[in-house]
C-alpha cells in the first residue's frame, strides 16, 4: 500500500563532491579490492541469500518467516529526529517471535528527502538509529529505498518518466544513493536484503493514465503541475529495477534484491500491448512476473489483498492458493523466491467489517504457509494514519494478528526442527 498522507534542481550534498567525495570514493574502492582479496567475507556474512531453485537460506540452511511492514520506522524519525519510538515498537515485534520488518528507507515527499542533500551527516544519524536498534532487538530489515514513484523525480526536477531514462538524474541520485545506503551497512547483521521501490508497477501502461497521475503537493516539494511526461510504462519500471539491481551488486553481492511490485494487475501484459483492461491468461501473467523482475533481481515480490482475487485470469474470483501456487512456480523455475512484500484485509464495514477481514487474513495467511511461500510480510504495524481500516498495534482491535503471525512463525521454526 502506498501511504501518501505524510504530509528546482537539486544540488549535489556537500560529501558527495570535491575532495572529501573523492577521498571517501578512494577509501571505498580500496576496501572492496581488500575484500575481494579475502573471498569477499561481506558476502559471507549476508544474513539470508537466495539459493539454487529459488531457496531462502539462513546461515546455510532453507529458511522461511514472515515478517510484519513497518512503513513509517524511519518516516517518523526522518520528520522528527528526536521520534525513537521505533525502538519501542522493535521490541513489540520481537517479542511476538516477528523476524523482520519491511520499511520505507527514504523520504516519501521530496522536501523529506532533502535532508539526504543538504544534512546528509543528519540524515545518516537517524537512519543508523533504526539499523542500530534493529540490530540491538535481533530483527531483520528490508529497506524499501525508493518508495514512492515520484519523489525522486520530483526532487532533482524531473517528471516521473525519467526512472525509463538511464542517463537521467533520477537515475544518477538513485545510484548515488544506492552506493552510500549499501556501502553504509552492507555489513549490518539486521539488513536481510534491499528493495527499490512501492508498486511502481501497478502504475505502468493505464489505459486512464491521465486520471493517475502523481499526487500534486508543491509545499512538499512536488512541482504545480503534471503531464504526459508523468506516465509509466512497462519498459520504464523494467530499466528502473534492472538498474537499481544491478547498482546494489556493485557494493553487496549476496543480499536478495527485490522490486516490491505487487501482484501484476489482472490486465498487465494487454496493458502493455494494447492499453485495454482485457484479462491475461495464467501464462500472461506469469511472463508479466518475471519481466519486471530482470536480472539481478532475485526476490520475486507480490502484494496479496482481498480485491485481487476479483476478475483475475477472466474469473469471478480465484483462491489465494491457485495465485501464490503459480507466482511460487514463476518465480522457482527462473531461480529466484517469492516475497509476499505485503498482504492483509482493511476491515471497515464497505469491505465487510472486522470478522471478514479476519477471516481474509487467515486463510492469506494459511495460503503463504501452505505454498511454501518463504517470506511474507503483513500490513502494517503502527501507522495511525491508516487507523480506520487496518493498522496493527498491540492494543487495538487488531493485535490478534501479532498473535496469528506468532503462531505462524513457531510453526515453521518447528518444521525446520523436524526436518
Amino acid at each position: 500500500m502506498n501511504d501518501g498522507s505524510n504530509n528546482s534542481d537539486a544540488r549535489p550534498g556537500k560529501a558527495d563532491f570535491g575532495e572529501v567525495g573523492l577521498l571517501r570514493r578512494k577509501a571505498f574502492f580500496l576496501g572492496l579490492a581488500v575484500a575481494m582479496l579475502l573471498g569477499s567475507a561481506f558476502a559471507a556474512e549476508a544474513p539470508i541469500v537466495v539459493g539454487e531453485g529459488g531457496v531462502v537460506l539462513k546461515d546455510g540452511e532453507p529458511w522461511r518467516g514472515i515478517g510484519i511492514n513497518y512503513f513509517s520506522a524511519f518516516g517518523r524519525t526522518l520528520k522528527d529526529g528526536d521520534d525513537t519510538s521505533y525502538r519501542e515498537g522493535f521490541e513489540v515485534l520481537r517479542a511476538h517471535g516477528i523476524p523482520f520488518i519491511r520499511f520505507m528507507a527514504g523520504g516519501f515527499w521530496p522536501n523529506e528527502m532533502r535532508l539526504y542533500l543538504d544534512g546528509r551527516e543528519e540524515y545518516f544519524r537517524r537512519l543508523d538509529g533504526v539499523v542500530k536498534a534493529a540490530e540491538d532487538a535481533g530483527l531483520g530489515l528490508i529497506p524499501s529505498l525508493f518508495w514512492y514513484s515520484a519523489c525522486v523525480p520530483d526532487l532533482v526536477g524531473e517528471p516521473r518518466n525519467a526512472w525509463g531514462k538511464p542517463g537521467s538524474k533520477t537515475h544518477a541520485f538513485m545510484r548515488r544513493y544506492v552506493e552510500d545506503v549499501v556501502m553504509r551497512y552492507v555489513d549490518s547483521p539486521a539488513v536481510w536484503a534491499w528493495e527499490f521501490g512501492n508498486e511502481y508497477s501497478l502504475a505502468a501502461d493505464l489505459p486512464n493514465a491521465g486520471q493517475h497521475r502523481p499526487w500534486i503537493h508543491p509545499k512538499l516539494g512536488t512541482p504545480d503541475k503534471r503531464s504526459a511526461d508523468d506516465d509509466l510504462t512497462h519498459d520504464d519500471i523494467v530499466a528502473a529495477v534492472g538498474e537499481f539491481a544491478k547498482t546494489v551488486r556493485k557494493f553487496d553481492p549476496k543480499r536478495p534484491i527485490t522490486t516490491g511490485h505487487s501482484l501484476p494487475r489482472p490486465s498487465a501484459q494487454h496493458q502493455r500491448a494494447e492499453l485495454s483492461w482485457k484479462h491475461d491468461t495464467p501464462e500472461q501473467f506469469a511472463a508479466n512476473l518475471l519481466e519486471v523482475t530482470p536480472d539481478p533481481n532475485n526476490l520475486v515480490s507480490v502484494h496479496v489483498y482481498p480485491f485481487e482475487k476479483k476478475g483475475r485470469f477472466g474469473r469471478e474470483g480465484v483462491a489465494y492458493r491457485e495465485v501464490l501456487e503459480l507466482c511460487m512456480n514463476t518465480a522457482r523455475g527462473a531461480g529466484k523466491a517469492l516475497f509476499v512484500g505485503e498482504f492483509g484485509a482493511p476491515d471497515t464495514e464497505e469491505d465487510g467489517g472486522p470478522e471478514k477481514a479476519r477471516a481474509e487474513c487467515k486463510e492469506i495467511l494459511a495460503a503463504i504457509v501452505d505454498t511454501g511461500v518463504p517470506l511474507a510480510a503483513l500490513w502494517n504495524y503502527d501507522l495511525p494514519s491508516q487507523e480506520h481500516f487496518i493498522n496493527i498495534t498491540p492494543t487495538n482491535h487488531r493485535s490478534y494478528l501479532l498473535d496469528e503471525l506468532q503462531k505462524a512463525n513457531a510453526a515453521l521454526a518447528a518444521a525446520r526442527e523436524a526436518e
